[in-house]
């Protein structure tokens, strides 16, 4: 069967299934609230057997998506592949490589994430982790404001940001947290270690589940009278600091 597309989309229940089944990565599935019928179970049981990330959405959104017959269904393509955290780690070490790696706490605006990828690739990070739910869509604005680098840096999907935490530390890594609540500012930690870098969404920051597990809680000195730094920005500075630390 023809898969029905346009850009990086697909809608119907069989051509949904279908790319699921050919190992298409879905950035976002959309499923019209209440769907049901002959068809659906079959896909709904590969949406948890492939943890695609879906949204339940009222109809109006979908007729917004396409005007053609969505059969109450309609997804993202990815343009790129996702990687796991549990794979990427080990391979560093074993290759000898000292891990730098950046966790996005619901960073959801696209221009900043493609932004944020672009200096984690411009610094050497080595991957960068994200939610499945509540990250920012990886579609073409996303590829064009990394320049390129969401093809260059393995994003990491992961459906449990707290256990990945957790296996990072456990690994041997330090959890340095960017966060205006600490006295600690971001040149105090040591970058040479095996590091992860947390950065939070620009509305509410960090998570407290995420900041307890956290090594060092650090934070960027302001000199000036607005009290933070674009997202992308802070990023920037703190990857850099690990840049200039790693190169002496």
């Amino acid at each position: 069967m023809k898969i029905t597309r346009y850009e990086n989309a697909i809608f119907g229940l069989r051509p949904i299934i279908e790319a699921i089944n050919a190992g298409q990565e879905i950035d976002t599935l959309f499923i019209q609230k209440g769907l049901k019928g002959d068809i659906f179970p079959e896909l709904w049981d590969l949406v948890k057997k492939h943890r695609v990330n879906y949204k339940h959405v009222p109809v109006e959104k979908l007729n917004r998506l396409t005007r053609k017959n969505h059969q109450g269904v309609f997804a993202f393509i990815s343009p790129i592949t996702f990687y796991r955290t549990e794979n990427i780690i080990p391979q560093l070490f074993e290759d000898g490589k000292n891990p730098l790696i950046l966790v996005l706490d619901r960073v959801t605006d696209v221009r900043n994430f493609g932004a944020i990828v672009r200096s984690a690739e411009c610094s050497g990070v080595h991957a960068i982790i994200v939610p499945e739910k509540g990250s920012a869509a990886i579609n073409g604005d996303a590829m064009k404001t990394s320049a390129g680098a969401l093809s260059s840096v393995p994003i990491c999907r992961e459906f449990n940001l707290k256990a990945t935490i957790d296996f990072l530390k456990n690994s041997g890594l330090q959890i340095v947290a960017c966060t205006e609540k600490t006295d600690e500012l971001i040149y105090e930690p040591d970058y040479k270690l095996p590091t992860a870098v947390i950065m939070g969404s620009e509305e509410d920051g960090i998570s407290d589940e995420y900041l307890k597990r956290s090594t060092h809680k650090t934070k960027i000195p302001m000199m000036g009278s607005i009290g933070s730094l674009n997202v992308s920005v802070s990023a920037g500075v703190i990857l850099y600091e690990a840049v200039r630390q790693r190169q002496l």
